[in-house]
């Protein structure tokens, strides 16, 4: 049979929400899938592919439930192709853990229908993670097909697209976009002619191999007369076929196809749109708080949910579907309209809500052990370390300290941070109006304290309350009557106080095992006769030096900070802070042609929050003056500023290796872009910066060679290095190295009005359409950053980022004690430990009745995971959760030999 000159796939690629709301586009997607099913029922030689995400088939149902089969039967006969997608994302702004549930997800949900494309169906996306090879490939998927950030050189319609791990998929180059063929049907009296000529345009890409033809674009219907325009005198030369039918006819292991290892984040062929990274901050944050907190939740309620297992497993579904449905490639991005970023913003609240209750409904069952003048702290990471935790507790002598031990009696230390106030309230009432003070208690509840006890005198009412009261009851029907009485006898005035039990904020030092749980116990009595842990202390010297046995930091007069590691390492002017001009829009930085730097602060002030001895705090707050917006002219920032005040809280903890500083401002200004600088102690050519399972080397460029200029900012996950310097981050952000690599600047805002705009001075032709956007300029709104710096020679190796970014994001969690006061502390005890030479786990979790946990090696180097807990088995399962080989257990633990950057997911039980 003669090979087609072109194979058409008909497809829409349906941005779910973008220049409008997600709930507008789908009363058009329905529109189009009713037209899509319409066709191929009534031509079995007709396909259509949606967009490789199965949330549009889910939208879709959930308006047209009755169609199920219809979509069922077309999805069995292979004339409709779904998934293997939930979402087509943007693959830089989440975690590689969310890209592996967003792929299940919509495997899942596409398997349930019929079965999904097996293509990793990557469109649209603004470049692409360097182990997104590995993801497809450990998920059983051979094939992907992309278009952005493929590097200049090649020249084929196919690659081999290796993850640094060595897995590989074949990939389909969709270089001429995901619509060219639209223009071969533009003139369709002229149709072969245009088939003829499109043949021979890219012969050299596809040398005897039939064109590929993606016929479709953003949001678009397929042709009414498509079929018989191809059966048509015209269409000789034509097939029609799904994506999936164009792509496996080639071999994945073709030895002949050119390699192409790690990320793709060239401009050479299409833009990557980096600007991306860095607008609306705020979205960035909430998707990693979300991630966090839900993830969180999972590896509690696998260890420790006292609920049937799988219990909880419909709520944590919920909450991953609404971070996996935030990842879209234009809704995290935060490249749409105010309206769709409001609503992205809602669902990752909504995610967040749902991990917080689960956690906190789990932690609620573990505290029913604990006495409830105690907390309980748990370790959210599978190693063992020794946390901070701030607790509120009661301490009725104001003259005696406090001291705090741990089941067994081990005294660990201690640093006070503030008292309370006790008068909650006091004030003078006619004898008529008591009732009111009566109707404000609530079984036992006054002022959100518990009544200890009350004492009527003439003319006075005096309540005692408490957090957890001593006294075993209340009678609120005794206190009306005695009340009634007194009011009767004394009819004038009435004072009522109300007066709480002195209570403290602490700061205790608590060691926990991995993944483990301990009890904790801070009273007035004398301290313990067991065992003691001392603490390194951490000192404020001359109120403007923190130091501690790791590293010493001190103030300058600018406000820039001094930072010494215990190497001797010395990073200074840490923290210079610069608001440039930005006359771009949500998708690319646009410096003004006369741009107006301003880093020099006004004034400086520096106080002590805290002198330690466990943690001290120094609040430096700057003031600036910036330009309030640009000017008239685009290219020049206004001469007109406007005030304010940037407040970095500089903070060591004892036993951390690094400085931990939260920096916020109510942001003032307009069209503007706000970095933090590290300066380096000396020039280098390459930054390191983690994400999606992997730590990726970048130089001091980009490649370019389209319609945009190659600006070297990048993005960078859980932390970036630079020479020795090392920050961890608390968000995906973005980043360059600036000065001919002398240089680490960390956007923290950058605030533009336009959604795109028309002309773009680094940008040949508009990313959509000019829409104002005024909520992604966040005037009036609260920046907020948290950022710590690791100063450590020999780059993220040796300073140890995979463990100290997980630690530095992840806190421990407390709750109180609800068993009665007084009991003995229940023993400590410790969960899923996972450890060896850089490695760290992506997910713990409860599946099919038994643990999942999925790890990585964040090494170059091969390396041997240990796990160790409570189970008998194990199985090593691919990215899906299909099984592939058992392991052997002895005594609960587990070595596993991990090759470079491998990902391993293994089955507990």
């Amino acid at each position: 049979m003669t090979e087609p000159d072109i194979v058409l796939v008909p497809h829409t690629h349906w941005d779910r929400e973008w220049y409008e709301p997600f709930q507008v586009f789908r009363f058009k997607l329905v529109d189009v899938v009713d037209d899509v099913i319409a066709r191929a029922e009534a031509d079995p030689a007709f396909r259509f592919t949606l967009d490789g995400q199965f949330a549009a088939v889910e939208d879709y149902l959930a308006i047209r439930p009755e169609n199920r089969s219809r979509v069922a039967a077309l999805v069995a006969s292979g004339q409709l192709s779904v998934g293997p997608w939930l979402i087509l994302l943007d693959e830089f702004l989440c975690s590689g853990e969310t890209i592996v549930r967003n792929l299940e997800l919509g495997w899942q949900g596409a398997t349930a229908l019929g079965g999904a494309m097996p293509v990793g169906y990557l469109p649209d996306m603004f470049g692409h993670t360097a182990q997104m090879p590995q993801i497809l490939a450990r998920a059983g998927i051979q094939h992907a097909a992309l278009w952005r950030g493929a590097p200049g050189a090649l020249a084929t319609h196919g690659f081999r697209w290796e993850a640094p791990d060595g897995s590989a998929v074949r990939v389909e180059y969709l270089f001429d976009g995901y619509g060219n063929a639209l223009d071969v049907f533009a003139l369709p009296e002229r149709l072969g002619e245009a088939v003829a000529a499109y043949r021979e345009e890219t012969r050299s890409w596809y040398g005897d191999h039939p064109v590929l033809g993606m016929l479709g674009t953003d949001h678009s219907a397929p042709r009414p007369d498509l079929m018989d325009l191809v059966r048509g005198p015209g269409g000789r030369g034509l097939a029609v076929a799904g994506l999936a039918e164009y792509v496996t006819r080639f071999r994945p292991d073709d030895p002949s196809l050119p390699v192409v290892v790690g990320e793709l984040r060239s401009h050479a062929r299409g833009n990557i749109l980096p600007g991306v990274i860095s607008i609306r901050v705020g979205l960035k944050q909430a998707m990693a708080r979300a991630e966090r907190v839900v993830g969180e939740a999972e590896a509690l309620a696998a260890q420790y949910d006292a609920a049937t297992p799988g219990e909880r497993y419909r709520f944590f579904d919920l909450a991953w579907r609404r971070i996996v449905e935030c990842t879209a490639h234009d809704s995290v991005t935060g490249c749409g309209v105010d309206e769709t970023a409001d609503q992205v913003a809602a669902r990752l609240a909504e995610a967040a809500q749902i991990g917080r209750a689960v956690r906190s409904g789990v932690l609620s069952t573990m505290a029913t052990t604990v006495p409830s003048d105690a907390h309980l702290v748990v370790n959210t990471v599978p190693w063992p370390r020794t946390v901070l935790v701030e607790l509120d507790v009661a301490a009725p002598d104001p003259a005696a300290p406090v001291t705090a031990v741990t089941a067994g009696g081990t005294a660990v230390a201690v640093q006070e941070l503030g008292r309370s106030e006790t008068t909650l309230g006091d004030e003078k009432l006619a004898a008529g109006d008591l009732e009111k003070v009566l109707r404000r208690i609530h079984g036992r509840e006054l002022f959100g304290q518990q009544i200890e006890h009350y004492t009527v005198r003439p003319g006075a009412l005096d309540f005692a309350v408490a957090t957890v009261p001593s006294t075993p009851d209340f009678d609120l029907a005794a206190l009306r009557s005695e009340l009634s009485a007194a009011a009767e006898a004394e009819p004038g005035g009435w004072r009522v106080r109300t007066v709480a039990e002195q209570r403290r904020r602490v700061l205790v030092a608590v060691p926990l095992d991995a993944s483990g749980q301990t009890a904790v116990r801070v009273t007035q009595e004398a301290a313990a006769t067991g065992e003691s842990r001392p603490a390194e202390s951490v000192a404020v010297v001359n109120g403007h030096v923190l130091e501690s046995a790791d590293v010493r930091v001190e103030v300058a007069e600018d406000g820039t900070l001094e930072v010494r590691g215990p190497d001797g390492t010395t990073l200074s002017g840490v923290g210079r802070l610069v608001s440039g001009g930005d006359r771009g829009d949500s998708y690319n930085y646009g410096p003004p042609a006369g741009d107006v730097l301003v880093d020099t602060p006004s004034s400086v002030r520096v106080t002590v929050d805290e002198p330690g001895p466990l943690r001290g705090v120094l609040r430096v707050v700057r003031r600036y003056d910036w330009p309030s917006s640009l000017s008239e002219d685009a290219d020049a920032r206004s001469a007109a500023t406007v005030p304010v005040e940037v407040t970095t809280l500089v903070e060591l903890r004892a036993g951390e290796p690094f400085v931990r500083l939260d920096v916020s401002f109510v942001n003032p200004a307009r069209d503007h872009r706000v970095r933090l600088h590290v300066p380096l102690p000396e020039p280098v050519t390459e930054s390191a910066a983690d994400g999606q399972f992997a730590v990726t080397a970048r130089g001091l460029t980009s490649e370019g060679g389209w319609g945009e200029y190659p600006l070297p900012t990048f993005p960078a996950s859980a932390f970036v290095s630079a020479g020795a310097a090392t920050v961890l981050l608390d968000h995906v952000t973005e980043y360059e190295l600036t000065g001919d690599g002398t240089d680490l600047a960390l956007t923290l805002l950058r605030a533009v009005g336009w959604m795109s705009v028309n002309l773009h001075p680094l940008r040949d032709e508009p990313a959509g359409s000019q829409f104002e956007v005024p909520g992604a300029q966040y005037v009036g709104e609260q920046v907020r950053a948290r950022l710590a710096v690791v100063p450590r020679a020999g780059g993220w190796g040796p300073a140890r980022a995979p463990r100290l970014a997980e630690e530095f994001r992840h806190d421990p969690l407390t709750v109180a004690g609800t068993a009665p006061a007084g009991g003995a502390l229940p023993p400590s005890s410790a969960g899923i430990s996972v450890g060896g030479p850089g490695v760290v786990t992506s997910s713990i979790r409860s599946r099919d009745g038994e643990i999942e946990v999925r790890m990585v090696a964040m090494s170059a180097a091969p390396t041997t995971a240990m796990v160790a807990g409570p189970f008998t088995a194990a199985t090593r399962t691919d990215l899906l959760g299909r099984a592939l080989e058992p392991l052997t257990v002895t005594g609960g633990h587990l070595d596993v030999a991990l090759g470079p950057w491998e990902i391993a997911t293994l089955r507990l039980s």
